[in-house]
């Protein structure tokens, strides 16, 4: 199975997600640092679109900014214009596979999506 990390290594959960993922055999990996190649705006919608969720859902509050930004209460488009523009607003891990996506945060969230 093909699976996709947007990993953050400075990041305790996308580590651990990480290692549950490279210790399947079962699974062709590939790892985006995210902060480093941020995914397009187009990329994120779909995600989060294949998640369920909003952008608004998606964002990171902790750690970020977002809040005095107004992010929190901001349409989809502004959100996502703000997240390509900065990546760090981008909750952590992401996790893509043919079963679909999502923020695996607990890091065992990763185990449905194999």
């Amino acid at each position: 199975m093909k699976a996709t990390i947007w990993h953050n290594p400075k990041c305790g959960t996308s580590r651990k997600t990480l290692a549950i993922l490279e210790e399947r055999d079962d699974v062709e990996l590939t790892v985006v640092e995210y902060l480093k190649n941020p995914p397009s705006r187009e990329k994120l919608a779909q995600l989060y679109s294949d998640m369920g969720i909003t952008p608004c859902e998606g964002l990171r509050i902790r750690g970020t900014d977002a809040t005095e930004r107004g992010l929190t209460g901001a349409d989809a488009n502004t959100v996502l214009e703000a997240m390509e523009s900065d990546p760090i607003l981008i909750e952590r891990p992401i996790v893509e596979t043919e079963k679909g996506a999502a923020i695996c945060r607990p890091q065992e969230k990763v185990l449905d999506l194999l």
